[in-house]
Order: structure tokens, then C-alpha cells, then sequence
């Protein structure tokens, strides 16, 4: 039972400490690689979540939790992950409605932006460095690259990541 109690503290952790899925990335790489999965797997685990429909981070609480205690693992991560957000929003909901018309509540969601968006950028990096042992070569700067036009084109996510993993299946 210890391990599913670590578990369910780990993810619980990982979901007060961080601002929104793409961001909880990071923490949870730093978590759960070297303890629960190697970096392989993990990088596996953000992939294959973030193909199917869904919610990216769920689902990456889920496979982590699978690979540290299976199905009960992957029970243990779900509820971890949404306990904390779910018990948040109720607290910040109630506060908010009576602090809807503060114009200083509109100035701090707009000085979060610029921080969440390079927190993305830096969990981008790490991941994409940490695929191929910190070694960036041409076919991973092409299809990065054209995945990156892809997404500027505003061709869906899902769709942009399936065919960059079917052309890996060839590249790599």
C-alpha cells in the first residue's frame, strides 16, 4: 500500500505545485524519471498522451501511474491528479466571484502569461534534448521544424504529432 500512498502524494504534489498541464510536465519529469520510469518512457508517456483525445495531462498521470503499480497505479495517479485542481477551483471560484471587478485581478492573469509560456518553452527543450541524449541532428531539426510550420498553419495537434511519429518510424 506504500507505494500507491507515495504515489497518490506525488501526483497530489505535482498538481499544487504547478500551473496547468503543459507546466506540470516539467515537474513531473523531474518526479517520476530515474524513480518510476526511465527518460525513454517518459518521453514515450508525453507522446502517446498527447496523440490521443483528451486531456494531455491526465493521461500522462495515468501511464506514469500504470508503469509504477499498474492498473491501481494508474487509479492512484487519476485521483492525484484531480483532487488537488478540483478542491482549488471551488475555493478559487467562490473568492473570484466576489473579486470579479478588481482590476488587479486582470493585471495578475496577464503577468502570468509571459511565465507559463516559457515554462512551456523550457519543458519543450528538455524534452526534445533529452530524445536522443542531448544530440540534435538534422532529421530531428527538419521534422521539428515542420512541425513547428504545421502547428503556425494551424493544422490540429493531433494530427501534426501522428504523422511526425509515423515519419520516425522511417527517419529513426
Amino acid at each position: 500500500m506504500e507505494p500507491l500512498l507515495q504515489l497518490l502524494w506525488l501526483f497530489i504534489k505535482v498538481n499544487l505545485l504547478s500551473t496547468s498541464g503543459p507546466a506540470s510536465v516539467g515537474l513531473l519529469h523531474s518526479e517520476a524519471v530515474g524513480t518510476i520510469m526511465t527518460e525513454a518512457q517518459f518521453i514515450q508517456a508525453v507522446g502517446l498522451s498527447s496523440v490521443l483525445p483528451g486531456s494531455d495531462a491526465l493521461q500522462l498521470a495515468m501511464f506514469v501511474g500504470y508503469a509504477a503499480s499498474g492498473v491501481p497505479g494508474a487509479l492512484v495517479a487519476l485521483v492525484g491528479s484531480v483532487l488537488p485542481p478540483t478542491v482549488l477551483m471551488f475555493v478559487a471560484v467562490s473568492v473570484l466571484h466576489r473579486l470579479r471587478r478588481e482590476a488587479w485581478v486582470h493585471r495578475f492573469v496577464e503577468g502570468l502569461t509571459p511565465a507559463v509560456a516559457m515554462l512551456m518553452v523550457f519543458v519543450a527543450w528538455k524534452v526534445f534534448m533529452g530524445s536522443n541524449g542531448g544530440i540534435v541532428n538534422w532529421q530531428m531539426g527538419t521534422l521539428g521544424l515542420a512541425s513547428l510550420i504545421a502547428l503556425i498553419l494551424d493544422a490540429p495537434a493531433p494530427l501534426v504529432l501522428l504523422v511526425a511519429g509515423i515519419l520516425g518510424i522511417f527517419i529513426f
